[in-house]
Parts: C-alpha cells; sequence; structure tokens
C-alpha cells in the first residue's frame, strides 16, 4: 500500500488510540485541531485520569528529538525532550509500517522516562533522536549488529494501562 500523508497518520493514530481506551472501558475526551499542547487524549476511568499523548507512524519509527539536537549530541537533545514533557503525560506509540487499511496498527504505552531511557540506549548507547519499533544497525553505522526494539512490556494490555492509570493517574 503506498503511504498515506503525515497528517493521515496522525488523525487515524489518534482514532485508534481513542478507540482502544474505548475499548479497554476508559472514558475518552479528543481534543480536535492542529498543534494541541501536551495532550491529544484524555481518558479516565475509577476517578483517575490520564493526558495521552498520540504518535504515529508508517515506517517503523516515531522521530522525537530532532527539533531538540541543535547544539547538543544525543543524550542532550533526549534530556531536553524529557523535561519539555509532563510527567503526568503517557504516549501513545501507533505503528501502521506493514499493516493494511483494514488491520489493526500496533500500539504502544510509554512514559516519557521510559522512552528517553530507550532512545539513550539507542544504537549501542550512542543515542539517537528517533525511536525505532525493531531496527537493526547496518553495517556502515557505529553500531553495527546491534538491534534497537521497543520493549514487549509497552504493548498496549488491559494490564499496561491499570499500571498506567495506577502510577501515573491524576485524581479528576
Amino acid at each position: 500500500m503506498a503511504k498515506i500523508s503525515s497528517w493521515h497518520v496522525g488523525v487515524a493514530a489518534e482514532a485508534f488510540a481513542a478507540a482502544l481506551f474505548a475499548r479497554y472501558g476508559y472514558y475518552v475526551s479528543v481534543q480536535y485541531g492542529a498543534n494541541q499542547p501536551e495532550y491529544d487524549l484524555i481518558a479516565e476511568s475509577e476517578g483517575l485520569m490520564l493526558k495521552i499523548s498520540v504518535k504515529g507512524s508508517q515506517d517503523g519509527s516515531w522521530g522525537l528529538t530532532q527539533n531538540y539536537k541543535k547544539n547538543s549530541d544525543y543524550h542532550e537533545a533526549i534530556q531536553n525532550w524529557l523535561e519539555n514533557h509532563h510527567k503526568g503525560t503517557i504516549f501513545c506509540l501507533v505503528q501502521f509500517k506493514d499493516t493494511k487499511p483494514n488491520e489493526m496498527p500496533r500500539v504502544y504505552i510509554a512514559t516519557p522516562k521510559e522512552i528517553a531511557d530507550r532512545m539513550n540506549a539507542s544504537a549501542g548507547g550512542r543515542g539517537d533522536t528517533i525511536l525505532y519499533e525493531n531496527h537493526t544497525w547496518g553495517p556502515k553505522a557505529a553500531a553495527h549488529g546491534t538491534t534497537d526494539k521497543i520493549p514487549d512490556e509497552w504493548i498496549i494490555s488491559a494490564e499496561r494501562l491499570k499500571e498506567m492509570f495506577d502510577t501515573y493517574g491524576k485524581s479528576v
């Protein structure tokens, strides 16, 4: 299937994320419109609320810290990115690569700290501006032969969502 525009990826990612949270029994409020501050969705259950930033991709990765790289190394860029995200906001990463339009994308849930830790370990510890779903570094890369992969525990599940709500949810 041909790639779709980044706008379509973003809209589809938010829709899938909202649907999944609802499917798991959470009440969902969606912010629509461009450039929402910090989060795209709010999910609530049993008096606890989470702010959720949704990031969609169709290429197997999410570019997250490029805007922080100027005059910084990878680790400094990642730290600056982390400092710009509230501890109470979690990320919902939606991946459309190798899925057909009628198939569910792969979805992951992580905190900014978990993402920063994963990105700092990327490329054999050099760090990177990109969070990879599953990437093995080629022969010309300094990290040749190493693989960056999203941890299995980030896969969306009832248990993972409960952990996030119990740890990061705010009382409503």
